[in-house]
């Protein structure tokens, strides 16, 4: 597979970058009143590999399914943890990269962070960890999303062959955990029917759950269903 990847596309040159690439799925294409709730895992640092119980326990609490993005570091700091996730079927598991890199084929960085860079590069990111995830939880991750869910459209379509569906965003729920409660509640209570909201569970101490109690009765009380987004088609 590497090398027939390498040989399709590796003369390729990219001519887009960002979340929004063609062949990034960032909408459910159910209809009604329907929300995904995403929240990644990234871990690209020690200090950055945290577990938010609270935002868990909340979920678990309300029963709100969630889909979960564990990248590989996070999954080496918090391998008991994963494993309790992996067995709550509250929660989706899917693959957010073996080391939380931007997807790009010549190196390109977001955040500060650099990406792959090349279409090895790209392979191995995505692959390593979904083995990884695939004997944690007995099934093959369905999804993937890139570190810092930044793409070139080249990337996109080498993950595409690999056989994942690309999943990015309609809303941003926490802006990497560093929303206020009251902007994580404004960005829930603003997201139309059928958005894939990403937010994180990898910082502690940040406000993510907070916002979200404050959310989630009003959002019920309008009629909205959480759901899994590998149980439905996506945009």
């Amino acid at each position: 597979m590497r090398t027939r990847l390498q040989a399709q596309f590796g003369g390729e040159k990219p001519q887009q970058w960002g979340e929004n690439v063609p062949g990034v799925l960032t909408h459910l294409a159910t209809p009604g009143k329907v929300i995904a709730l995403t929240f990644d895992a990234c871990g690209p640092t020690k200090s950055d590999s945290g577990y938010d119980a609270a935002l868990i326990d909340y979920l678990r609490q309300e029963k709100i399914p969630a889909t979960l993005f564990l990248t590989g570091r996070w999954l080496d700091a918090n391998p008991q943890i994963a494993a309790e996730l992996a067995h709550d079927p509250l929660f989706e598991i899917e693959n957010h990269g073996t080391a939380h890199r931007p997807c790009s084929v010549n190196g390109r960085s977001s955040y500060g962070i650099a990406g792959t860079h090349n279409v090895g590069e790209i392979v191995d990111e995505v692959e390593v960890n979904a083995r990884r995830l695939t004997t944690l939880t007995g099934r093959k991750p369905q999804f993937y999303r890139s570190g810092t869910a930044c793409y070139d459209e080249v990337a996109v379509q080498v993950v595409t062959e690999l056989g994942y569906r690309v999943a990015g965003f309609s809303v941003n729920g926490d802006a990497g955990a560093t929303f206020t409660a009251a902007q994580v509640e404004r960005a829930l209570l603003t997201a139309p029917a059928g958005a894939i909201v990403i937010c994180h569970m990898n910082h502690p101490g940040g406000q993510t759950v907070r916002g979200l109690a404050r959310a989630v009765p009003e959002l019920r009380q309008r009629g909205y269903e959480f759901i899994h987004i590998a149980d439905h088609s996506l945009l």
